[in-house]
């Protein structure tokens, strides 16, 4: 009966979601306050029963209930009882559920923060994201139904879950993901109930710019996650691939970045009106592509979760009426919406605009670079293979640019600063930035000559320390160099030096890993040598052991510098019993200067295996690169005047009218 109690859980939402999509619309037209605030109950409603539905089919995996086609296929007795929990997100049909349980989260959460907003914008932000929500249901409940019967003798023992999920990123990567992905919904709907309603100030971007910060910080702390993933599970040492898959979810963040951005334009001066609304579309439109790539069957990708075509064609329907409607909408309503403001070519705003032409024109590359294989190949234009080559060329420049411009973002004032200022302010920074990015690379080889002196290094670091330097100048500044100054700087402030120094850090990790990377693929017998980066590896043998669903061989490294021991490494090739999936689990001795990365190949025969040596300097910098630039993000997402809010005395709540302290 928990199965059917799960089924019935989601048919309640979708009809719950029905009422929240249209009565608080009709309300929001007709005047009428109370069917206004039927959105409100109704979303939390909503939560309720697809939170009950997740339970239940939770319960499912715990129960070994291979009655269920859904567990019958992702599942076993011998799975460890983490990984029966995370499987219920594992494939398609709970993935997707879990993306139903967090976008009814964000609209709950919309639901109980909405107090001071006026009625009549909560009610339509409500109904646009019930309108997500009954797509969703839908999609569910006609061709992903997770609650499926096996009828009438179901199979004694379930399949498995995909080994290269059996991992603690499974249980993190996803959900952090989905979070970012759905978070997006609602600037959406905000954007489209600005739109719906002809107005948008500053006050409407104030109140949409904490939610833009937090589901951006989901969605980089999930990038990170996956990146993280990718590098120690699948054995190649590698942390990005410009995948399809991966693209889909870095188009978003990009997108969301220069949204981020520029509604802090928006809210300051009342400039980009119009480009804010069409880039709050855009991230969430981005969001739904990437769900229709990874579930349309037309990828190939070990991210995908499905091929049914006609999975695909429902969600590429979805994705039209989402999409086309709310630009028909932008394209009717935001031309209205112009800003009136002015400012110089040297101002804040000139700098926010510049961040966004590099965002945007690497949204678009990758947009490209993703899409056109796919078309080419639906027109009968041959097989094209689109690979890092193409991404790096052009990505790597405009990042490049991004990241000078990054230097004087804390310097410029809105509407004007003088040109003359900002030169003054970048000289010292630009002095010690050039001679310490020439002068740090001679301290990373072992003998300083033009064969091995990387001006790879030299590039990286000069844009590193660039944004590092200006971006401590600037914080000297303004806190008058007396630490007791520091308090009284404000959370978005914070938060932008925070996530600036952040993307340093990332830059520097890709940069230096990339130039000295090092690595070997060799066939060791036991007792083997081999010297790579200054380390010493030495082959011990290989050990029969078993885990609780699979047989493993695990091989025993010890590494040693300067003929001191200082650690041991145990690659693993494993071979899991319900399936008969091989995998090989790489180990890895992590320090924040450099990892030593092991992976266990295929035996040889006569007791020689495979082996790969990898040396990654400052690879870890990546990662936390990454970390930071989510905390920056958090504390933007904090600032106290974010909490500071009342309505106009006088105003009516269902009119609008609400000002920020």
């Amino acid at each position: 009966m928990t199965v059917e109690l799960g089924h019935i859980a989601l048919i309640i939402a979708l009809c719950l979601a029905c009422i929240q999509a249209v009565v608080p619309m009709v309300g929001s037209f007709s005047g009428y306050t109370h069917w206004m605030r039927v959105g409100h109950s109704m979303a939390v409603g909503q939560f309720v029963f697809v939170a009950l539905s997740f339970a239940c089919l939770t319960a499912a995996f715990i129960q070994d209930d291979f009655s269920v086609a859904y567990v019958a296929n992702n599942s076993n007795t011998l799975l460890p009882l983490q990984f029966k929990i995370s499987a219920v997100w594992g494939a398609h049909e709970g993935s997707l559920l879990l993306w139903a349980l967090i976008l009814s989260g964000w609209s709950t959460a919309v639901a109980l923060c909405s107090g001071k907003l006026p009625l009549i914008l909560s009610a339509r932000v409500l109904s646009v994201l019930g309108a997500i929500s009954v797509g969703f249901a839908l999609f569910l409940l006609l061709t992903s139904n997770p609650f499926d019967r096996i009828l009438p003798i179901p199979p004694l023992e379930g399949g498995d879950l995909n080994p290269l999920l059996q991992d603690f990123g499974l249980i993190v990567h996803p959900p952090m993901l989905y979070m970012g992905y759905v978070g997006f919904s609602v600037p959406f709907a905000f954007a489209i109930a600005a739109l719906i309603g002809g107005q948008f100030d500053s006050a409407w971007a104030r109140w949409s710019r904490p939610w833009i910060n937090v589901a951006w910080v989901f969605l980089t702390i999930g990038i990170s996650l996956g990146s993280w993933w990718a590098y120690y599970e699948l054995g190649w040492g590698g942390w990005w691939f410009w995948d399809p898959v991966e693209n889909a979810s870095f188009m978003p963040w990009l997108a969301g970045t220069a949204l981020m951005h520029s509604i802090a334009a928006t809210e300051k001066r009342g400039v980009f009106r119009s480009w804010t609304l069409l880039l709050a579309i855009l991230t969430f439109s981005l969001s739904l592509l990437g769900t229709f790539l990874v579930r349309s069957g037309i990828l190939t990708s070990v991210h995908a979760f499905a091929s049914d075509p006609e999975r695909g064609i429902f969600i590429l329907i979805f994705l039209g009426i989402v999409v086309g409607g709310s630009l028909l909408l932008f394209a009717l309503r935001g031309p209205t919406m112009r800003s009136a403001t002015t400012y110089s070519g040297w101002s804040r705003e000139t700098m926010l605009l510049i961040n966004n032409v590099f965002l945007v024109s690497s949204l678009a590359m990758i947009l490209i670079g993703t899409l056109y294989p796919l078309l080419a190949d639906v027109l009968d234009m041959g097989k094209i293979s689109v690979g890092p080559p193409y991404f790096n060329i052009f990505f790597v420049p405009l990042m490049s640019g991004l990241m000078i411009c990054l230097g004087f973002a804390g310097f410029t004032r809105w509407k004007n600063t003088e040109g003359r200022v900002l030169l003054h302010k970048g000289v010292i920074p630009s002095i010690v930035s050039l001679v310490m990015a020439f002068a740090l690379p001679m301290f990373m080889v072992d003998k300083l000559s033009w064969s091995n002196y990387s001006l790879t290094a030299v590039v990286t670091l000069l844009l590193v320390l660039w944004v590092v330097t200006m971006s401590l100048e600037d914080l000297w500044l303004k806190s008058r160099g007396k630490l007791s100054s520091l308090s009284s700087l404000s959370g978005s402030y914070w938060g932008m030096l925070v996530a600036h120094i952040g993307l340093a850090v990332c830059a520097l990790g890709v940069g230096l890993s990339t130039a000295y990377d090092a690595q070997t693929d060799l066939r060791m017998l036991p007792g083997d040598k081999a010297e790579l980066g200054g380390y010493q590896f030495q082959f011990v043998g290989v050990e029969r052991v078993e885990g609780p669903n699979f047989i493993a061989y695990r091989g025993n490294v010890e590494v040693k510098s300067g003929g001191e021991l200082i650690v041991r490494l145990s690659p693993e090739k494993r071979n899991y019993t319900s399936g008969g999936q091989v995998m090989t689990e790489a180990d890895i001795d992590g320090q924040l200067h450099r990892d030593l990365y092991v992976s266990l190949g295929e035996p040889l025969g006569n007791q020689a295996w495979a082996i790969r040596f990898q040396v990654k300097p400052f690879v870890r910098c990546i990662w936390l690169g990454g970390l930071l630039i989510g905390l920056g993000g958090l504390l933007a997402a904090l600032d106290k005047r974010y909490r500071r809010r009342r309505l106009r005395k006088g105003a009516d709540e269902s009119s609008g009218g609400l000002v920020f302290e």
